[in-house]
């Protein structure tokens, strides 16, 4: 067992200070009083009358002195480089930067080498993820084959591997294609994950072709004020899509450090700020995209980011005076809905997937990554917390006091 003292519990909807008990990978007992009197009662149930021996519980007791303790996360943008790109990022370290970053469960995009364009490829590659015991990985489907942008996959056959499908790292520029993609997601019931690719101007022609078609569509990574808008109206008239922001996106603005879509203005900056706020952004996704050096030199669009994604966005939502309740909700809570997980709440009887974080002013070390992608411009970027531990199914994966 594993009995956390003195938690700082926050989720979508709590914010609390409470003790957490949990056993079989499982939150058992949220509550000091309830938990000393289980453990007591077990402790006396398992005493010897005739031999006067005390056989206690194996507990392991932590006492987090009010460090926050939140859900574990939940990544809907994350670039594996698996299979064939090992030389940016294997699964071993990809794994290690997730579970160093506070996350438990990651949807890999499908530009690999060969691209994850069939069924055998995808089923694969979560087999081989899911064997190392760290995360657990959803992959994403290409929309068309070998990302050309012309050939459809066979969406019949990979929708029994994945619900998700999506050509990023590359704009589906052939409109007819993405009409015919669309009504394919409506028929089979998948969702597309759009790279919009002159951003506004791709936005909006993708809402009038779900106007039409009304396919399932999920913006990737919007960057800019004018994207958002066209897709807060959309919302406002009912139209079912769903959008994502990055960290590095709603932290910094106007640095010239190639990301795709690049960093934009601080009015960019600002309006995504605001549309978290007012209920409109569905997730903040990492867009972990791990680098060579000689990519980066040749001019690589990319950020390795996991691992300083909480950092980032912890900052942003202090400095603009958002609660962290909030933060769960895009970070954990609605990312887990948007992927048919379990809800990402903390409550008896949960997963025991948890993140602790510790509050405290520290530097951002791009060489203490555990990613082999050492590639960000926030390097020796002053934040105000880390993550102090990542507990999956009850096991601590990841401790800063012991790394």
């Amino acid at each position: 067992m594993l009995y956390l003292k003195n938690c700082h519990i926050i989720d979508e909807v709590s914010d609390y200070i409470d003790d957490i008990l949990i056993d079989s990978g499982k939150i058992k007992l949220i509550g000091k009083a309830k938990i000393t009197t289980y453990i007591n009662n077990k402790n006396q149930e398992a005493k010897l009358p005739d031999l006067h021996v005390q056989t206690k519980l194996d507990v392991l007791e932590l006492d987090l002195c009010n460090r926050l303790v939140m859900p574990a996360f939940v990544d809907l943008h994350f670039h594996m480089r698996n299979p064939g790109q090992e030389h940016k990022e294997t699964l071993l370290s990809a794994n290690k930067a997730a579970i160093k970053g506070g996350y438990t469960d990651l949807l890999a995009m499908a530009n690999t080498n060969p691209v994850i364009d069939n069924k055998t490829l995808i089923t694969e590659i979560i087999e081989k993820n899911n064997s190392l015991g760290m995360t657990r990985l959803l992959q994403v489907s290409a929309v068309t084959k070998g990302l050309n942008g012309k050939h459809l996959v066979d969406f019949e056959e990979n929708r029994k591997a994945t619900r998700f499908f999506s050509d990023d790292g590359k704009n589906i520029d052939d409109e007819q294609i993405m009409r015919e993609a669309l009504l394919a997601s409506k028929e089979h019931d998948f969702i597309i994950l759009d790279h919009s690719e002159e951003e506004t101007e791709m936005v909006i022609r993708n809402l009038d072709l779900v106007r039409q078609t009304g396919g399932n569509l999920h913006f990737c990574h919007i960057s800019k004020k004018t994207s958002m808008e066209a897709i807060i109206e959309a919302k406002k008239e009912g139209l079912k899509v769903t959008v994502e922001v990055a960290p590095h996106h709603i932290y910094a603005s106007n640095i010239s450090y190639r990301v795709n879509p690049p960093f934009a203005s601080e009015e960019d900056r600002l309006f995504l700020i605001e549309s978290i706020k007012n209920g409109y952004v569905d997730a903040i996704a990492t867009d972990h995209a791990p680098h060579t050096p000689e990519d980066k030199a040749n001019n690589a669009p990319g950020i390795s980011g996991i691992e300083t994604s909480f950092s980032l966005c912890q900052k942003v939502f202090t400095d603009n005076e958002i609660s962290l309740k909030l933060l769960s909700k895009l970070l954990s809570a609605s990312p887990a809905r948007f992927l048919g997980l379990s809800p990402r709440v903390i409550r008896a009887g949960m997963q025991a997937n948890l993140v602790v974080i510790e509050e405290k002013k520290s530097q951002i070390d791009s060489s203490l990554f555990e990613s082999k992608g050492k590639n960000t411009p926030f390097d020796k970027e002053m934040v105000y917390a880390v993550i102090d531990k990542t507990i999956r199914k009850g096991d601590i994966l990841y401790d800063n006091g012991q790394n």
